[in-house]
């Protein structure tokens, strides 16, 4: 039975959606990745949804990648209500860096798992595993009213755990090569299925910057990309959705004129001045995809040792040119929103077209093919923010942020 009453979700009210209400996360979507495509005729539905429905830019958190941003779309606020501040953290308590994929450290709820305890069928699909467990937080998928999976993994699903038997069989398509746009495909393909046979109240569908990471807005694989979107996007809103098409983070060229990655490695920095690994950098854009980025990003917390001179530190790191701020822990949670326990003594970003590493030693950068493009910092922040439906109350950035998408998506579904 459909819902009819609102859903409270961390301090925040959700109308009950009259159609289904989508958000769309366009992982490493800068802005002009869609006015690129959308100048050179390939991506009409987009073009026609900007003009007669609604076009902002919003602002993402900081750090400006996936695990944070995602979460916070999925739960409507920042990484200080639902603890999850990087793709990877350093825990003090047990001395490890680990991944922060795992439900334990999610916070707050989720909004899917408010729907589905006030009685709505909803539907995720991500392109990658990482992310799929802690959107499914909160989810029983015995009653047929939640489906969480990711492409990459789709031939493993079964019905206890994602809500669906073998995701690959049921879609027609096999299991894409991770570093692909098939695997962000797969999830545009499995929402449209989704929308038409399972009809969800709310479905989010989250894809991969592996082609972001790849090639520039005006390169020919960004080009395909996002003409291949705009396709399935047609698809969606042809069947009535409220769609709103946000993205994570954007991303920035980082890498010099010979196309060599820039980087300054702050951990080398720190070992010179307080000796070997006293203090520990801790680079949160780290997990295991780490072909297209070579764990770089413009984002790094650092652990100091006992009684270091802390201002000192930081008015060396300031001094450089690589860095464009250099703030405390105090500092950085009241800017950034962030969680004081899961953040080091000092946060440090970098420039638009410069990277933070930790040692020279410890980065492989291999199997970097192309000029590095990354993200994590200010000027990966700005997004696309665009709304299917007219609605001339959304304001634009930096008071609208990527994870207002919800909270418009259910609006303009409620009209």
């Amino acid at each position: 039975m459909p819902i009819t009453a609102p859903v409270e979700a961390n301090g925040r009210t959700y109308p009950a959606p009259k159609v289904c209400a989508i958000a769309i996360c366009l992982d490493g979507c800068e802005p002009a990745y869609l006015d690129v495509a959308i100048a050179e005729g390939l991506m009409p539905t987009l073009k026609r949804i900007r003009e007669t429905g609604t076009d902002r830019l919003a602002h993402s958190v900081i750090p400006s990648f996936t695990n944070p941003n995602n979460l916070s779309i999925a739960t409507g606020r920042p990484p200080a209500v639902h603890g999850i501040c990087g793709n990877y953290l350093y825990e003090p308590e047990t001395g490890q860096e680990v991944m922060m994929n795992d439900v334990r450290f999610l916070r707050a709820p989720t909004i899917f798992s408010r729907f589905y305890e006030a009685g709505a069928r909803v539907a995720m699909v991500t392109a990658k595993d990482k992310l799929r467990a802690l959107l499914g937080a909160g989810l029983r998928f015995d009653e047929d009213r939640a489906v969480a999976f990711s492409s990459e993994r789709a031939d493993t699903t079964t019905k206890a755990e994602h809500g669906i038997d073998n995701a690959s069989r049921w879609l027609g398509r096999p299991v894409p090569e991770v570093y692909s746009a098939d695997l962000s495909e797969f999830v545009f393909a499995a929402g449209v299925k989704l929308l038409r046979e399972w009809a969800p109240d709310i479905m989010y569908l989250s894809t991969t910057d592996y082609i972001q990471h790849k090639f520039a807005p005006e390169e020919q694989g960004a080009k395909d990309f996002y003409a291949m979107f705009d396709r399935y996007l047609a698809e969606l809103d042809e069947m009535g959705a409220a769609i709103v098409v946000t993205a994570d983070h954007g991303m920035k060229p980082k890498h010099d004129n010979n196309g060599r990655p820039a980087v300054i490695y702050v951990q080398d920095l720190l070992d010179d001045w307080l000796g070997k690994a006293a203090a520990r950098v801790i680079l949160p854009i780290t997990d295991p995809y780490v072909v297209h980025h070579g764990a770089l990003g413009s984002f790094a917390t650092a652990y100091l040792p006992e009684g270091t001179d802390r201002a000192a530190i930081m008015a060396r790191l300031a001094a450089r040119p690589e860095l464009i701020l250099v703030v405390d822990r105090d500092e950085a949670v009241r800017r950034f929103e962030l969680p004081a326990d899961r953040i080091g003594d000092i946060v440090m970003i970098s420039g638009e077209n410069m990277t933070i590493g930790t040692s020279e030693h410890r980065h492989d950068l291999a199997a970097l093919k192309e000029p590095l493009r990354s993200h994590g910092g200010l000027t990966e922040q700005e997004v696309p923010f665009i709304v299917n439906r007219v609605m001339p109350d959304v304001p634009g950035e930096p008071a609208l942020r990527n994870f207002d998408a919800f909270y418009y998506a259910t609006r303009a579904a409620a009209l």
